[in-house]
């Protein structure tokens, strides 16, 4: 597995810590998942007090701010510069918010974000499309980590291109590319790993499942489940059947 800006991790799911039913809940469900990266929003923090900041720093595990609900380079900015004091890390997960319903992220404000913020030392996780023309960009920008969408945030609808997904994997193959958003399923987990993507980011699909420590569980198994058959070669798709019975040998009536 790839390192992200020389931090190897131990398992491949990153776990958000938002919308749970309860602080208690939250530890529970991250400690199932064996999530190795927690996200942490710095404006749900602020509001959660110091308690949920002790559930956070108590898993363990490193801390991805990130900078939700920011809708231009500017806010998102100013967000990471706080986030970078008050979590003590140069981390940072990058979201400028372009447009408000599907919430897909605004190619130009995130690209000013992500060289501003490299040039200051920060260590970006940019959140943005399958596009390879802008990932190309951000990487020029300074970004070593790319993490391009599965589909809508909070929308559940696993991998929606597909195509655009696996050629941007194809066109920069040594880059450490995290699926971020979208993701519904522990299929659609295991589904992008794989596609041989390095990592996957989810909260709601445990954090607003019926049963968010069962839900845990269940990622955690998919994760694993994706790496080992990406290790394994898994067989290319076919256009036609191929029988698993060989024809030779067979008797001739």
């Amino acid at each position: 597995m790839r390192d992200f800006y020389g931090t190897a991790l131990a398992n491949p799911l990153m776990l958000g810590t938002a919308q749970y039913p309860s602080p208690a809940v939250l530890e529970a469900a991250f400690r199932a998942s064996g999530a190795a990266v927690a996200t942490v929003s710095l404006r749900r923090e602020a509001g959660q007090g110091q308690s949920f900041w002790q559930i956070i720093k108590g898993l363990g595990v490193p801390v991805l701010p990130n900078t939700a609900g920011c809708h231009s380079a500017r806010e998102a900015i100013t967000t990471a510069q706080m986030a970078r004091e008050l979590f003590e890390t140069n981390w940072i997960k990058l979201e400028v918010i372009g447009h408000a319903d599907t919430l897909q992220p605004d190619p130009f404000g995130l690209l000013q974000a992500t060289e501003a913020l490299a040039a200051d030392g920060f260590e970006v996780f940019p959140y943005t499309t399958e596009d390879q023309v802008l990932a190309a960009r951000l990487l020029d920008a300074g970004a070593k980590v790319l993490m391009p969408w599965g589909a809508p945030i909070g929308s559940g609808l696993g991998l929606n291109n597909r195509y655009g997904l696996r050629t941007l994997r194809a066109a920069f193959p040594d880059v450490p590319m995290v699926i971020d958003a979208g993701l519904g399923l522990p299929s659609h987990a295991a589904d992008a790993l794989e596609m041989g993507f390095d990592a996957v980011l989810l909260n709601t699909a445990v954090a607003q499942a019926g049963d968010p420590v069962a839900m845990a569980r269940a990622f955690a198994l998919a994760v694993q489940a994706g790496v080992v058959a990406r290790r394994a070669d898994p067989m290319a798709p076919r256009d036609m059947a191929k029988p698993s019975t060989p024809v030779l040998g067979k008797a001739w009536l």
